[in-house]
């Protein structure tokens, strides 16, 4: 996420802080998510709900939250990643999760990536979207949908639209946080005719 989307800056946890390598050097390794990683996921994600609009979340997600989700997403056989950092420190996390409840839906997925605030603008967000993508592909998925707040996630739109989604549609003031009414951007991308970027 790009720092001006944040609504209302706050100081973060010392385990949500950049940490460098010893190089000095941007540097993570790309895998799954286990539940030992939850508490950092949890607190990453707890970051926007409470500093912007990009979720529609008002309420922090507690951990047994996320636990559910972790144990629903695992039986279903749906990618849920993180990018992990030399010191053992997550930089963010990418996922997928049911569209809809209806089982007709089963082959159609919302995507959802997140960075901790210090690992923004380097590039990984679209990292891990690709990443996604592409398990997501070898899971037998069809299609992913994005939903993406009208303000303050311009970044998030710039990403997916270089990555093939197409804007579907668009709803207005169909959510309001922070005393102010924020509408939605629909985009989606076939996984059969995606092909990684060069």
């Amino acid at each position: 996420m790009l720092e001006e989307e944040y609504h209302k800056p706050r100081v973060l946890p010392r385990h949500l802080r950049s940490a460098p390598d010893s190089e000095g050097e941007f540097s993570y390794v790309l895998r799954e998510a286990t539940p030992a990683d939850l508490p950092h996921v949890r607190e990453i994600y707890n970051y926007y709900v409470t500093n912007s609009t990009v979720t529609f979340d008002e309420e922090p997600m507690s951990l047994a939250a996320w636990t559910t989700k972790f144990a629903l997403l695992e039986r279903l056989g749906f990618p849920f990643i993180v990018a992990e950092a030399p010191s053992g420190q997550l930089h963010g996390y990418a996922l997928v999760q049911p569209w809809k409840d209806k089982t007709a839906y089963r082959f159609t997925v919302e995507n959802s990536v997140y960075l901790a605030p210090a690992s923004t603008g380097k590039g990984l967000g679209r990292v891990l979207m690709v990443e996604l993508i592409e398990r997501s592909r070898d899971a037998g998925l069809k299609q992913m949908i994005a939903v993406i707040a009208d303000r303050g996630a311009e970044g998030s739109l710039r990403i997916h639209r270089a990555l093939g989604f197409e804007e579907t549609g668009r709803m207005g003031k169909v959510g309001y946080k922070f005393e102010r009414w924020l509408g939605i951007i629909t985009m989606q991308l076939s996984l059969k005719k995606w092909r990684r970027p060069e």
